[in-house]
């Protein structure tokens, strides 16, 4: 895991221990005194929390050793049930753990006898010829919550030997029409090999691989296998069409799968991994080339990276057994919010800022750390016209989590609405930081840029531009994204001062690059709000507050909103806001929303993971 950059001085006996830490000069009011951060407010000062990881994946691994009959597991203080079975690699399309015993551990430890649990005839992988196996375990609280699902390997008849595990992946991701990129983590060290198109790749000793794969034909399919340390698992992936072909295609979208209520899958701690992953296999029962996820993956709100990195491999094992096949492109949300949180003597809470240093530590560095994605050549808000210091970072990276990617005719452009969030900014500007659906100005420029790029493609009939924030809420939070209650003075605050426009201002800015300078945006694709809805903008659409003063947006022609935050988060029903007319197919239903493309025609499909039903269906183009 990387860690904070920190100067420590080390004092023996009587004479206390100190340590410091550079604030970006692009916060307002943080300080730092021998009792740690601080937020200063008039007289009083707000002490940042001193954050710990509830669990982490290393606890979850188990620190687990080989036994003369099977396997010992120690997963520390974790007090609670481990539910276990053989995993069938090699034996099913999508090999998932078939679970057959249950044990309360003691003491945060469990010995599983291999020998006598999967003796004949329940050894249905053949470990007793093979002398290896994968065992999946499945981790519950106290509570009965489903905290982690994981994965260790032996060899060996007796004893045993611990082998290095497969706990993410292998996922494909950065497909183009000649390449793609394979990567995976493992819980243990280990050097790995892709076979793939008659070559051979290596990967060196390493608990994380990312191995790019080039010269692959166009539109093609390809068998890969994996193989560690003697075990081997195999699947297959499908090169893009060549640019421009007008090969007809689906893709999936959907966003905002933080865990719900209703138990079991439903809140696998942090994902509601149970509407996940029947949104994969809709997906990819429909012939999806590819899946956009546009933010709130996790539940997060989090103060350490090791609790969040575990919460994002919650997630990513809901859908990996679609993942080996087809890329999963994810973007940010504002429940991916890592952070300094500064609190009073009541516990309330003053401030929540992203967490620095903003090169090991931040929301965005998280990110990074957890995902496979393209790196623009955006890189942050640093030398903007508002920077505090040419010196100096000041802002976190954008690298991995604004980006675009094509696939044959179709662009989509992924854009970080929740960029340098600051949760607590909206109520109280001291800490200053990124407002909640506020767009700044280097990205705008890069999304201006971008856009103009792809205009001039001829390759690219289709755009699609996505962010998790909705330019128009419609049920759940009017309060925010980009329209604060129509409330212009909502805005991001830099080194103590407000920057110049306001969130209407920047949203008619955004718009402008879609509608006024693009004919080839067709939608932008949003969540947050945990409903479905489509919204088509014309100009006889109500977009603004009554006396509104600035400026408004000369809608030329139309664009869709569609909104799909259903991906198991808790709900929100419909609000009265000024477009409410214009808002269609609202749903409180989860949903998957499939785009089928062929040439210049583009069709939706809104369907119901949990049922199958139809929501919506329309034409867009």
């Amino acid at each position: 895991m990387k860690k904070d950059i920190l100067l420590f001085f080390s004092l023996t006996a009587n004479i206390i221990i100190a340590q410091t830490i550079d604030i970006p000069k692009s916060y307002s009011n943080i300080k730092e005194d021998e009792n740690g951060l601080y937020l200063q407010e008039g007289d009083q000062r707000h002490y940042a929390v001193k954050s710990n990881a509830r669990y982490s994946l290393e606890q979850l691994f188990g620190n687990a050793r080989g036994t003369d009959e099977g396997v010992e597991l120690d997963f520390g203080d974790f007090e609670g049930t481990i539910t276990y079975g053989l995993i069938p690699y090699g034996q099913a399309p999508h090999p998932l753990p078939v679970f057959r015993f249950v044990k309360t551990l003691e003491s945060g430890k469990v010995e599983i006898n291999i020998k006598r649990d999967f003796r004949y005839p329940y050894d249905f992988v053949d470990w007793q010829k093979n002398q290896m196996l994968s065992i999946g375990y499945r981790l519950m609280d106290e509570t009965g919550m489903v905290v982690y699902d994981g994965e260790v390997s032996l060899k060996g008849s007796g004893p045993f030997s611990v082998a290095p595990s497969i706990y993410e992946g292998p996922f494909v991701n950065m497909l183009t029409h000649t390449s793609a990129t394979l990567w995976l983590n493992t819980t243990l060290p280990v050097a790995v090999s892709l076979q793939i198109n008659g070559e051979t790749i290596e990967s060196p000793l390493s608990t994380h691989h990312e191995i790019p794969v080039a010269n692959l034909a166009p539109g093609t399919k390809y068998v890969y296998s994996v193989s560690y340390d003697g075990f081997t698992q195999q699947y297959h992936l499908i090169t893009a069409p060549k640019p421009g072909s007008k090969t007809p295609f689906v893709f999936a979208y959907t966003s905002d799968s933080r865990h719900a209520t209703g138990g079991g899958e439903r809140k696998i701690y942090g994902a509601n991994a149970y509407i996940m992953k029947k949104i994969a296999a809709v997906a990819y029962a429909n012939n999806a080339a590819f899946m956009q996820f546009s933010g709130d993956l996790i539940n997060g709100y989090l103060g350490t990276n090791a609790e969040t990195q575990l919460q994002y491999t919650n997630w990513k094992k809901a859908v990996e057994p679609f993942w080996h096949y087809m890329p999963f492109q994810v973007g940010m949300g504002n429940h991916e919010a890592l952070g300094h949180i500064f609190k009073d003597s009541t516990g309330r809470t003053r401030g929540f800022v992203d967490k620095f240093p903003f090169s090991t530590e931040s929301a965005e560095m998280a990110f990074a750390e957890a995902f496979v994605n393209p790196v623009s050549t955006l890189k942050s808000e640093d030398g903007s016209t508002y920077d505090p210091s040419s010196t100096t970072i000041d802002f976190p990276s954008y690298a991995e989590n604004v980006f675009h990617y094509r696939y044959d005719n179709v662009a989509v452009v992924v854009l970080n609405s929740d960029y340098w969030y600051a949760p607590s900014l909206s109520r109280n500007t001291a800490t200053s930081g990124g407002l909640h659906g506020y767009i700044m100005d280097n990205q705008l420029k890069w999304l201006e840029k971008t856009i103009a790029s792809l205009e001039a493609d001829e390759t690219i009939d289709h755009i699609f531009v996505t962010q998790h924030t909705p330019a128009f809420p419609n049920g759940g939070h009017s309060k925010d994204d980009m329209w604060y209650s129509g409330n212009n003075e909502k805005r991001s605050f830099v080194a103590g001062k407000p920057l110049e426009k306001g969130i209407i201002q920047r949203r008619d800015q955004y718009l402008d690059i879609l509608i006024n300078r693009s004919e080839k945006v067709l939608a932008i694709l949003t969540g947050d709000e945990h409903n479905y809805n489509r919204l088509k903008l014309t100009e006889e659409v109500t977009i603004y507050p009554d006396d509104y003063p600035h400026e408004k947006l000369n809608v030329s022609r139309p664009i869709y909103q569609i909104n799909n935050g259903a991906a198991g988060a808790p709900y929100y029903a419909q609000e009265v806001l000024p477009w409410s007319e214009h808002t269609k197919a609202f749903s409180v239903e989860n949903a998957v929303c499939l785009f089928y493309v062929d040439g210049p025609t583009v069709k939706m499909k809104v369907i119901n993971p949990d049922t199958l039903n139809v929501i919506d269906e329309i034409v867009l183009r």
